[in-house]
């Protein structure tokens, strides 16, 4: 075999073309890979493109202008866990919002939280041509990066649940700020003994919004009046906690749910003690779905913002297809949802909490 030095001597002493094959020898790759590296197409390591980019310079090879120009599908995949959520369409419904002003479309791969089928349908759809991949899941935990073994240099952005990777690019819902702004929420309408009922602990989303939560009590000088219970994301946990909440005795003005459905469970519990809501205990949920507007009062709540996570992750990707790439995580706010079981401003007098509660909490 000829040695790097052979060919950059061949190359000094003659014009002669310089080819894909003899790129491909003096590199000790295939010519399809080198075509994959010079065209900007088909996804090899960052590392082997950069490789034979440096060694077809050496060689002095110089490509047509069309050559030169990346050739793209302007097609880009989607891959996710969930297709029976609303959680899906609101987020496509981002991506494609964002892919409207680009010439970019996007098709859907649905992998069954099966991470052997993910690996398998995006090769199969790799290798018919997409020029980037968004990975995403109603799960918000963090998941295992598939730039070294699946997707190497394809463009790829995480959606809502974030890869473990900070070289990767990842878009998730700011549930440590949701959790902030949730008590915040029930300060400025007057709580000052708050109670927190998160869901599954190992839950990144429980976890994140609760430790928002205790972030926010902590920087206004306060702590949770009861020790924070953690339990499941069903509406039976919310009566299950609230029950024992007054039942220990427990004098509370404000609860905290991690999402609509257990703040559903409190407020059905509550208001079956004979206890006003918010007008005696205020509650807030997360989640902003279509139960928190089925209860009464309705629920004061947060959305995850899946829109606007979809249009960003979209927007990052069609950016890294450029060549802008941004690693690391990249957050998107939860905006307030208006309810009635924690309303904007203070309590007024009239409605403020009572001595009942000593006597309905011990019933």
């Amino acid at each position: 075999m000829r040695s790097m030095e052979q060919h950059r001597a061949d190359a000094g002493r003659r014009p002669a073309k310089v080819t894909v094959r003899r790129i491909a020898e003096a590199a000790h790759v295939s010519p399809a890979t080198v075509s994959k590296a010079l065209n900007d197409t088909g996804r090899i390591a960052p590392e082997t493109r950069r490789m034979i980019r440096r060694i077809a310079d050496e060689l002095g090879y110089r490509r047509s202008a069309v050559a030169h120009a990346p050739r793209r599908t302007g097609i880009i995949a989607v891959a996710t866990t969930d297709l029976k959520s609303s959680f899906i369409t609101d987020l496509l419904e981002g991506v494609e919002q964002a892919l409207g002003t680009t010439a970019y479309c996007a098709t859907v791969l649905y992998t069954h939280e099966d991470p052997e089928l993910e690996e398998r349908q995006i090769n199969r759809i790799a290798s018919h041509g997409i020029d980037g991949l968004i990975l995403t899941g109603s799960n918000t935990d963090a998941r295992s990066s598939l730039r070294d073994r699946v997707t190497m240099g394809l463009p790829t952005v995480y959606a809502y649940a974030p890869s473990r990777d900070p070289g990767d690019c990842s878009v998730v819902a700011d549930n440590v700020r949701a959790g902030r702004d949730a008590i915040a929420r029930l300060i400025a309408y007057g709580c000052t003994r708050i109670a927190l009922i998160g869901a599954e602990e190992h839950w990144a989303a429980s976890t994140d919004r609760i430790n928002g939560a205790l972030r926010e009590l902590g920087d206004r000088g306060l702590t949770p009046v009861t020790p924070i219970q953690f339990g499941s994301w069903e509406q039976d946990w919310g009566v299950i906690a609230t029950e024992r909440l007054l039942d220990a005795g427990n004098r509370i003005d404000g609860i905290y749910c991690v999402n609509d459905l257990v703040a559903r469970g409190a407020i059905e519990l509550l208001r079956s003690r004979g206890l006003r809501v918010p007008e005696d205990v205020a509650v807030v949920g997360h989640d902003n779905r279509s139960v928190a507007y089925a209860t009464h009062p309705t629920i004061a709540t947060f959305t995850n913002n899946l829109t606007g996570v979809g249009a960003l992750a979209a927007t990052l990707l069609v950016s890294a297809i450029y060549g802008e790439f941004r690693p690391d995580v990249t957050t998107t706010a939860c905006p307030p949802v208006f309810g009635e079981s924690c309303p904007v401003g203070a309590r007024v007098a009239e409605t403020a909490p009572d001595r009942r509660w000593i006597d309905l909490a011990l019933r």
